[in-house]
This record gives structure tokens, C-alpha cells and sequence, in this order.
């Protein structure tokens, strides 16, 4: 899941208040399209944007659909996934239909204390890191069209589920997802949230990991497609490179294609380790090196 803008960020912790109503953001800055438009039910959700995931909604062609995709990426995961979201996957038995988050949310609940919440489709940074900072991960209740089958701008809940939900299932990186939600919240008042989405993009998304001298994905965007799964681990195009909190930071992202880099970790307790100080002087680095690339940018210009 992601919320609406392109940088995958944001927080708040009043969770019990609607903070911005559906017309208020902005999808066409996510998909940079300008006709676009929110996709999804947005008119029976609650005030934190969840809705009732309806199992007698999803049709036959729908059903046929989603074992579609599901059998084409379970043929790509055995040596290409991390063990953790492999053995997640086999409990979840995703060939079985769609699933219905209430009772993945049993299973999910006794391992890590996450509980999915069903959503109409894209959310505002604040309503998605809302729910993160309280261990609930946002999916989506739709399925792509048949004419989306290979490539999906928006996530829809193949994506989401099949991506991101096995991980949930990893105490460490659950609890790392938790306390990403609240550092989103202080990033946000430090103006700090573009920078961390890089974070969230190369990690939660995009993600790889050493296991047992190979490199492994984890990361949901990468898991759920079958072309960039193939592409960041065995493509000699993209650049690979240790996990680092500041060059990623310093990283911008490709929002509609195959990265040009990803970042290994070494295991994640690594991520939640690196990831657990305070982020306040990053920030006012990376603001200073802003400041200090504008400031060229103009004195070049001027000289011209």
C-alpha cells in the first residue's frame, strides 16, 4: 500500500479524525498524470479511510484473476525471495482465492500483533502512517483489470497483499514498519518527509538482502512484479550497493520503471538498527547539502 503522493510518506497520530477528505489530495502528482483520478469506493469508508472488505464482491473473472497472478509469482520466488517471506507465503496459501483479511488478520495478530485494514485505494501520508504507527497495514480492496495483468500504477491488492503481507509476518521488520510509521510523523514536521520516502522506497518497496552470501528481495515493489524481480537481482544495468541510511536519503527514485539502484542489507535486524537513531541531524545535513547544490545551480546560472 501507498499513500497518494509520489514519495510513499507521511504520518499522524490523531487516528481518530478524518484529516483530509478524499477530494482534498492529489493522485496526479503519484501517477503524474494530470487527468487522473482516485480509483476505488472512497464513499462508504470511516473517518481513518477504511472500508468493509466485501468477499461476495469479487467476481469469478476476479477470482481467476488473482490465481493468475499468484501462480506466476510463486514460479519466481523459491530462489529469489528471502526465507522469511517464503515461509510466510506457504502459510498463507494464496492459491486458495482471494483473501479475506479477517482471518489472516488471526494468524497475523498472534505473530506479530499487525492487523490488516481493508481500504478503498490510495490514502493520504497522514490516514497511511496513521495506521502504520499503530500496527495496521492499509490494503486495498480491488483487483487490476485484465488490461493491468503486467503493470499497475496504483496498488491495488495483489500488490499490497501479495507483496507486502508476508513480511508483516517478521517480528523485527514488523516492528520496524511501526516505528517508520512515527519517525514519519517527526519527518514531517521537520520538513524532512521527501528524504525518508527514499527510505520507505528502497527498503519497503525495493528492498534486498544478503542471506547466506546471496542476494535476496524482500522489498513489496520488487516481490509482486515479475519483471523487476528478475531485473534487480540478476540485470547487470542497476547498481547495487550496501545499505546506508544517508546514500539513500541522497537517492532519488524512478516512480514508473525498474530502478537503477538497490540497496542490500545485511539482515534486518541491520534495518532496524540503522534506522532506530534520531534522523533530526540527517535532516539538517541534507538540507545544508540542498542549499549548498542551489546555491552553485544559481551562481552557474547567473554566470551564463
Amino acid at each position: 500500500m501507498r499513500p497518494t503522493t509520489h514519495f510513499y510518506c507521511g504520518l499522524s497520530m490523531q487516528n481518530s479524525r478524518m484529516l483530509t477528505p478524499p477530494a482534498a489530495f492529489d493522485i496526479s502528482a503519484k501517477t503524474r498524470n494530470p487527468n487522473a483520478g482516485l480509483r476505488g469506493n472512497y464513499a462508504d469508508m470511516t473517518t481513518d479511510f477504511t472500508v468493509t472488505q466485501q468477499m461476495t464482491d469479487y467476481t469469478a473473472d476476479e477470482q481467476a484473476r488473482w490465481l493468475r497472478l499468484v501462480t506466476r509469482q510463486l514460479a519466481l520466488i523459491p530462489t529469489r525471495a528471502c526465507s522469511e517471506f517464503i515461509d510466510a507465503v506457504a502459510k498463507l496459501d494464496m492459491q486458495r482465492g482471494i483473501p479475506d483479511f479477517a482471518a489472516v488478520n488471526v494468524a497475523l495478530k498472534a505473530a506479530t500483533d499487525w492487523q490488516l485494514v481493508a481500504v478503498p485505494g490510495l490514502l493520504p501520508d497522514d490516514v497511511f502512517f496513521t495506521h502504520l504507527a499503530n500496527r495496521r497495514f492499509p490494503v486495498t480492496v480491488w483487483l487490476r483489470s485484465e488490461a493491468e495483468f503486467d503493470y499497475i500504477v496504483e496498488p491495488d491488492i495483489f500488490h499490497d497483499f501479495f507483496g507486502h503481507v508476508p513480511m508483516l509476518f517478521t517480528p523485527v521488520y514488523a516492528d520496524h514498519l511501526q516505528a517508520y510509521g512515527h519517525g514519519a510523523l517527526k519527518a514531517k514536521r521537520l520538513g524532512g518527509l521527501d528524504w525518508l520516502a527514499r527510505l520507505y522506497w528502497y527498503t519497503i518497496e525495493f528492498g534486498l538482502i544478503r542471506e547466506n552470501g546471496e542476494v535476496k528481495a524482500y522489498g513489496a515493489g520488487v516481490l509482486s512484479s515479475p519483471k523487476e524481480l528478475i531485473y534487480a537481482l540478476e540485470s547487470n544495468a542497476p547498481k547495487r550497493a550496501p545499505f546506508d541510511v544517508m546514500t539513500i536519503m541522497r537517492t532519488p527514485f524512478l516512480i514508473d520503471d525498474v530502478q537503477n539502484a538497490y540497496f542490500i542489507l545485511e539482515s534486518f535486524e541491520q534495518l532496524h538498527h540503522d534506522t532506530a537513531p534520531d534522523f533530526t541531524p540527517h535532516y539538517a545535513a541534507l538540507r545544508d547539502d540542498f542549499l549548498v547544490d542551489l546555491s552553485a545551480g544559481l551562481g552557474a546560472e547567473a554566470a551564463t
